[in-house]
């Protein structure tokens, strides 16, 4: 099997991933940059025969999209990890409370637990998988989604998306060598060759 391809866009630059601060639930606009970043990925995207364009509800992602040329469907499985009680907070902050933590271990009071955003993930590889021969999708989330979704693309447990950085108005694509599911190309900024 050689395709579907899964394209991977994550959302552009806001005040909160700036400053390393968990966003989730809050709809942040993007910053001046991350509206530059978005249109940065215009080139790269343009011309593409996507069969699939879809994005997270959140105005940070659906503003990417927009700037970036596309007129994406919204679809709530790509919405971000909600946090919970830690939204708003960076990992120092959460730290003071639970030494140790991470999103990946948690704990999660309040939010999603890993299996939950993994569900989301495996109804989104499902849905690609049932594209024609072929088909390329676009998908425009966020970070920790996105990570999830490619561990669960590759077979691996959630947990394993914490091997994975992305960073804002970062491309990456999902794909198959000899039948194999891969990631072809991870965490590029938009100025790359793809």
């Amino acid at each position: 099997m050689s395709s579907p391809r899964v394209w991977l866009v994550r959302h552009g630059e806001t005040e909160w991933s700036a400053s390393g601060r968990h966003t989730s639930r809050t709809d942040l606009p993007l910053t001046q940059r991350g509206e530059a970043q978005a249109k940065a990925l215009a080139p790269l995207l343009s011309g593409r025969p996507f069969t699939l364009v879809e994005t997270s509800p959140r105005l940070r992602a659906l503003r990417t999209a927009e700037l970036a040329g596309f007129d994406a469907l919204p679809n709530d499985d790509l919405v971000e990890w909600d946090y919970g009680d830690i939204e708003g907070l960076t990992t120092d902050q959460v730290r003071e409370s639970y030494p140790g933590w991470t999103i990946w271990s948690g704990p999660w009071p309040g939010g999603e637990r890993p299996k939950q955003v993994a569900t989301r993930a495996r109804r989104l590889v499902e849905r690609t998988l049932e594209l024609p021969d072929g088909s390329e999708a676009l998908l425009f989330s966020h970070g920790h989604m996105l990570r999830v979704l490619a561990a669960t693309w590759l077979g691996r447990p959630p947990e394993d998306g914490r091997m994975l950085v992305l960073g804002t108005a970062a491309v990456s694509v999902l794909g198959w060598e000899h039948g194999t599911p891969v990631v072809q190309r991870w965490n590029l900024p938009a100025d790359d060759e793809l």
